[in-house]
């Protein structure tokens, strides 16, 4: 296929991927708490000029490395320190992550796998929203992808395409500095999983380039990692180690939850293209047990007599590929929905590489049955969403005491959106079976259910998040940055209640956070020269040590309060 014929659908690809990721990226506050902590570091790293120890509130930390905050620094060079800039990063490499699925699936099944592909990786509920949050996961699965696709194409490459297999090190080296251990961690799984399955070790250790990659490795990413360890010793050891191995070994902030925690996340979060990955799987797998069953009948162990076609292996390496980032962060003690983002990429080279089989064979075993899971899963989402205003006003009262505004939203217009979704859900699932159930009309179904996400996606981004932003996410980060605007250096900034790190990054200064059950802890700053602002949720004012209780009130939005040791404040 020749560029000028691959233009079309890289247009449409790139136009797509930026609306989705770009559209209002800075039109909501930063969430808690990784998003504010992550910006607040960027920021931070961009203050002091200290390009080797992150810090956070001005304290060293050390939960991830430091190549995000180097792209949020340079972000807030270009962009100025705003939500935009301390997301930019996240959004850029969720359009590099798109265009690197559909070139790499062009080069190796064609144009019109590669665009399918590059489509259901990006129009899938986790995706979208991962590239547009100041978080180290849309980078990091870049960089895990590049990493295994370059050890599939180095590998299988002849001539100059076996310098493929070099992405595989530096792909590794960056997202090991992206977010740790976890970096190399998943792409060796995966890659150890395949060699293993294929009995390719020996192909891999002549032309793989074994040990110079991994020089290149170390060479990547040790400098980082020393340099912090001659720095700070064992105050950057220790938590690191709580961070990493800690994590794995035990719920971490509470996010144990349970050990099938990962199977809604996935069937949700890759919707509605994970109606197509289980049998998408099952093919697979099954592939290669007939194939491993010729092999012993041949009593052969040569790879080259795999009976495997060169498709059906790439199909094998994308599912040992989702199985092994399954089962790698089952395994971890702690989960959280993000955690799979790397295995979504293989999940749509499966899923596309299947739905292409069902159109050039219709009777394609499982592709009813798929179909049909794909319809189910959109009537259950959009009944969820149809609910959230009547599950919202049922749990009002819980609801309110962690989000002061609760009470005041009005259950009309902000909540207007989920029963738009609802509705969009409807009706693209039934174009969906309409579409394809029946042979002749088959490819309309991807279309459809491409463009029902992609609305989905327009209207949260644009209908639903601005509403909740207005009352559940800005009003106390308005207030913080009032507080940084009046306070000089001598002076004490002091953010009372559920910790909201965003704070921090609002404020542009160090704050003292205090947990609602510590109001005590606030006393000794009270004596203390200069000027104090306490920013705190109106219903904990009660619980303040009396002197603090007893200071003015200077501003209140939605909920939240900002009380100052003297009454004079510039907005």
């Amino acid at each position: 296929m020749t560029p000028a014929r691959h233009l079309p659908n890289l247009v449409l690809l790139l136009c797509l991927a930026a609306l989705l990721f770009f559209l209002g990226l800075g039109s909501m506050g930063l969430t808690d708490r990784d998003e504010g902590r992550n910006a607040e570091a960027g920021r931070e790293m961009l203050e002091t000029g200290d390009w080797i120890s992150p810090t956070f509130n001005y304290e060293l930390r050390v939960a991830k490395p430091v190549f995000l905050y180097w792209l949020m620094s340079a972000s807030y060079r270009l962009f100025g320190v705003n939500e935009f800039a301390a997301r930019f990063p996240s959004a850029l490499f969720g359009v590099a992550l798109i265009l690197l699925q559909y070139l790499v699936l062009t080069r190796l099944r064609g144009p019109l796998i590669g665009l399918v592909g590059g489509v259901m990786l990006l129009l899938n509920i986790e995706i979208i929203a991962l590239g547009r949050m100041a978080l180290t996961d849309s980078v990091l699965i870049f960089f895990t992808t590049l990493s295994l696709y370059g050890f599939w194409m180095g590998l299988h490459g002849e001539g100059r395409a076996r310098h493929f297999v070099w992405l595989f090190y530096i792909g590794m080296a960056l997202a090991t500095l992206t977010k740790g251990p976890v970096g190399i961690i998943l792409p060796f799984l995966t890659s150890a999983l395949y060699l293993t399955f294929t009995r390719r070790w020996g192909e891999y250790w002549h032309q793989g380039y074994p040990l110079a990659g991994t020089l290149v490795l170390a060479l990547l990413a040790l400098p980082w990692y020393v340099a912090m360890l001659a720095i700070h010793g064992s105050a950057y050891t220790a938590p690191a180690q709580a961070h990493t191995i800690g994590r794995f070994l035990s719920p971490m902030e509470g996010h144990g939850f349970g050990l099938f925690f990962y199977l809604p996340v996935l069937f949700l979060g890759f919707f509605p293209w994970s109606g197509l990955l289980p049998a998408a799987l099952y093919q697979a797998l099954k592939n290669w047990r007939q194939a491993s069953g010729v092999r012993r009948q041949a009593n052969s162990a040569a790879p080259s007599t795999s009976p495997l076609t060169p498709h059906e292996d790439l199909q094998l390496f994308a599912a040992l590929w989702i199985v092994s980032v399954f089962l790698f962060f089952t395994a971890s003690a702690t989960r959280l929905p993000h955690y799979i983002g790397p295995l979504f990429p293989a999940a749509a080279l499966l899923t596309a590489s299947f739905w292409h089989r069902s159109l050039v064979e219709p009777a394609t075993r499982g592709i009813r049955a798929s179909i049909h899971t794909i319809i189910g899963l959109g009537f259950a989402l959009a009944l969820g969403f149809a609910l959230v205003p009547w599950l919202y006003s049922k749990f009002l009262d819980k609801i309110a005491k962690e989000i002061p505004a609760a009470s005041q939203l009005d259950l009309g217009a902000p909540l207007a959106g989920p029963y738009l979704i609802a509705a969009v859900l409807m009706i693209g699932m039934a174009l969906v079976g309409y579409f394809g159930l029946f042979e002749t009309r088959r490819g309309g179904a991807f279309w459809t259910a491409g463009a029902t996400i992609a609305l989905v996606g327009l209207i949260t981004i644009q209908f639903t998040l601005p509403r909740i932003n207005t009352y559940f996410i800005e009003p106390p980060q308005k207030l913080a940055y009032t507080a940084g605007v009046n306070l000089g250096p001598g002076d004490h900034f002091i953010v009372y209640g559920s910790p909201r790190p965003s704070s921090v990054f609002y404020a542009r200064r160090k704050a003292i956070l205090v947990p609602s059950n510590e109001a005590e802890t606030i006393r000794p700053y009270l004596s203390h020269p200069g000027r104090t602002l306490i920013l705190l949720p109106s219903r904990l004012r009660q619980n303040l040590p009396a002197e603090a209780s007893s200071f003015p009130l200077l501003l209140e939005r939605y909920g939240y309060v900002l009380l100052g040791s003297e009454p004079m404040v510039k907005q």
